[in-house]
């Protein structure tokens, strides 16, 4: 079964585990950000770290925020040094990709035990939140 952007989301979570090897847990998440984007970058990913996004509501800005890392302009990655995830991080990550509009997103815990979460938002559903 082939993924949507499996490529890139495999390439994420290679440096994702190899990160996690070197520096294990217990830093900041800013630390495994600039990790992850040594590592991204250097596998040939085109990675910015911290992008801006705009959340708008009727077509006025209410709100904004920053991604930890968009990949190739195809992939949300959203970092986390915590004990787990939750059903909270998880949402805050499908949030993330309807307000930008991107169908795919990996929420990465360096927490005790590596872990992540793939989540995909079909273009269906995104043409839906177009027309709205």
């Amino acid at each position: 079964m082939k993924l949507l952007h499996g490529e890139i989301t495999g390439t994420i979570i290679d440096a994702f585990y190899e990160v996690y090897g070197e520096l294990g847990y217990g830093f900041l998440e800013k630390v495994y950000e600039n990790a992850m984007m040594f590592e991204l970058e250097d596998s040939g990913l085109v990675c910015i770290n911290q992008k801006p996004i705009k959340v708008f509501y009727k077509n006025k800005l209410v709100g904004d925020f920053n991604a930890d890392i968009s990949a190739d302009d195809k992939v949300i990655v959203e970092l986390k040094s915590l004990e787990r995830i939750t059903p909270k991080h998880e949402t805050q990550l499908v949030n993330y990709l309807k307000a930008t509009r991107t169908e795919v997103g990996l929420l990465m815990n360096f927490g005790p035990k590596p872990e992540y979460k793939r989540r995909v938002l079909t273009k269906e559903y995104l043409q839906g939140l177009k027309q709205k």
